[in-house]
């Protein structure tokens, strides 16, 4: 018998954590684990008391027609990153992994290109995660180090650009 990896046993476990997620477009399930313990989880879903997009039968994006990818301040959901950060303290969290799984919500095919956006980067930057590591396939997975989000700003790049908010 071959044992499992411990990045995919943990992947494994995020994934499970996605099946609560409510958005109709994406799910994604992520866990906080620091050395060796599960800290903390998360999915993608409305805010407590709040509707969510599988009530109401309808995502508020895609009847604005919004690109995937943008404006999600637009969005109902709270993303599974910021839940498991929110549910964590600072001081479990700070050397930690994050462990990311996302799946399309409607095929229930896994997200090759699964990855935090600019806002939950920057929520992962400042809760101290040391490592995302992200589900690519049922076996493959990449490990991202924190360290290049800070140093590769994907903010100074918007900005050099125009970033859509200030036009």
């Amino acid at each position: 018998m071959q044992r499992l990896s411990k990045e995919n046993y943990y992947l494994d476990i995020a994934e499970t954590v996605l099946e609560r997620a409510t958005c109709l477009r994406r799910i994604y399930g992520a866990i906080i684990v620091k050395n060796d313990e599960i800290i903390s989880t998360g999915y993608n879903g409305a805010p407590r008391g709040r509707r969510n997009c599988v009530d109401m039968g309808y995502c508020t994006r895609e009847a604005m027609k919004i690109p995937r990818g943008e404006r999600y301040e637009l969005c109902r959901s709270v993303h599974a990153e910021a839940n498991a950060i929110i549910s964590a303290a600072r001081r479990d969290m700070v050397g930690g992994d994050i462990y990311l799984v996302g799946k399309d919500a409607r095929t229930g095919e896994l997200l090759s290109d699964a990855t935090s956006c600019s806002m939950c980067r920057r929520l992962v930057i400042n809760a101290g995660l040391k490592r995302i590591i992200i589900r690519r396939t049922k076996e493959e997975f990449e490990i991202v180090n924190v360290q290049e989000w800070v140093d590769n700003d994907d903010s100074i790049t918007t900005l050099e650009e125009g970033c859509s908010c200030c036009k």
